[in-house]
């Protein structure tokens, strides 16, 4: 009698793998989209896999390291413990990401790409939000300052560990790329700092920014610090508050600012997505390469939008980020950090020792800094209360 293997051990052909769907990038994305097949490579070389495409490795990477589970408890606007329904940097990032998805699907571009780079762009801020940042960049003038977008690309690189012989995750070359946005922090890199941003690496500026002007107005009316009748001095609140009338009458109350919060994304979003088309249907890039040599960036609001959105940057700047008790809340991370920098400065021997034997190879501030960066706001509380409250 013969006994058939169990069906787990047959051999079984996927209906996706790699190949094929490398094969339904090339047919399905748009010419000037990156694809997948054609990357040009990691830096430590490594066999394609199987099943995923090169910037799928790159996500699923992304998303089980530490530095994006830390994020959690990272500042957006406000520090974990002003209330449980805020944005962290981690919700901030899972927002820009379906902002980020939405534009890249309706234009045809890499979906895949611009959700690596969008996981990806924000590992490097340290705690406390860009309070953190602002001390940090103090706290290392004297050593060549800090950035957030370079330390994202320094985590990826170098501070991330997949095993205990190799450092960093190993993406792929488009998602490092994509980190760096301005050519002063390409400048002494791999990277061209004359070359354009892709256009996957575009979308993600673009979400990024459009999620946090929407969550930054939803948390602003939590927090009671921005109120709806100041807001209905904006152009895009009204526009917004509009739409909702129009197709939302019997939404009345809180449930219609919450609704216009709503249709403020959709709008933005909407707008962009259109605007974005005919200037690409205008400009015709033939490949990615082509792309990013374009006269201008071929992601964009049209000026009508642009305009309303930047009066509401400035509203937020001025009535929002510095409220005082935001104001509150960036000296006490000055604080702390400066105290957290300086001692394990004073004593590199404080840190463990994994950042030791890194201070050897990079220098002790580096060193500091890289540490430092990669706390949350709860461990660097933690950490300052350990150095000054005994018992604590």
């Amino acid at each position: 009698m013969i006994h058939e293997p169990p069906d787990a051990l047959l051999p079984i052909a996927p209906p996706w793998d790699r190949l094929r769907k490398e094969e339904r990038e090339e047919r399905d994305l748009q010419p000037y989209a990156v694809r997948s097949a054609l990357s040009r490579g990691r830096r430590v070389p490594e066999e394609p896999d199987e099943l995923r495409t090169a910037f799928e490795r790159d996500r699923d990477r992304l998303i089980h390291s530490n530095a994006f589970r830390r994020l959690q408890y990272k500042t957006q606007v406000f520090v974990y413990h002003e209330g449980d329904a805020y944005r962290s940097r981690l919700t901030h990032t899972l927002e820009a990401l379906q902002v980020a998805r939405s534009i890249a699907s309706a234009l045809g571009l890499n979906e895949t790409l611009v959700e690596a780079i969008t996981l990806a762009h924000d590992l490097g801020h340290p705690p406390f939000g860009h309070r953190g940042e602002d001390a940090l960049h103090r706290l290392m003038k004297d050593h060549g300052g800090f950035r957030h977008n370079l330390q994202s690309l320094r985590v990826v690189d170098w501070l991330e560990r997949r095993s205990a012989s190799s450092r960093g995750l190993n993406l792929s070359f488009e998602v490092r790329d994509a980190l760096l946005k301005r050519p002063v922090e390409r400048e002494g890199t791999e990277f061209d700092p004359a070359s354009g941003p892709m256009l996957e690496a575009q979308v993600m500026d673009l979400a990024d920014s459009t999620a946090y002007n929407h969550h930054d107005v939803d948390d602003g009316l939590r927090a009671r610090i921005l109120l709806v009748e100041d807001l209905e001095k904006l152009a895009l609140w009204r526009r917004a508050s509009a739409h909702v009338a129009q197709h939302e009458p019997a939404a009345t109350g809180s449930m219609r600012v919450r609704r216009t919060v709503g249709a403020l994304i959709r709008l933005c979003i909407r707008d962009l997505v259109q605007h974005s088309a005919q200037r690409l249907a205008r400009l015709a890039p033939r490949s990615p390469d082509e792309a990013r040599r374009l006269p201008e960036p071929a992601i964009a609001n049209s000026p009508e939008m642009a305009a309303e959105i930047l009066e509401l940057q400035r509203f937020l700047f001025r009535t929002f980020y510095r409220h005082h008790r935001l104001n509150q809340m960036a000296a006490r991370a000055t604080r702390i950090l400066s105290v957290l920098f300086e001692s394990y400065l004073a004593d590199p021997t404080a840190m463990p020792p994994t950042y030791e034997e890194w201070a050897h190879e990079i220098g002790v501030p580096r060193a500091v800094c890289d540490y430092v960066a990669g706390m949350t706001d709860r461990y660097a509380e933690q950490e300052y209360a350990r150095f000054f409250l005994p018992g604590a």
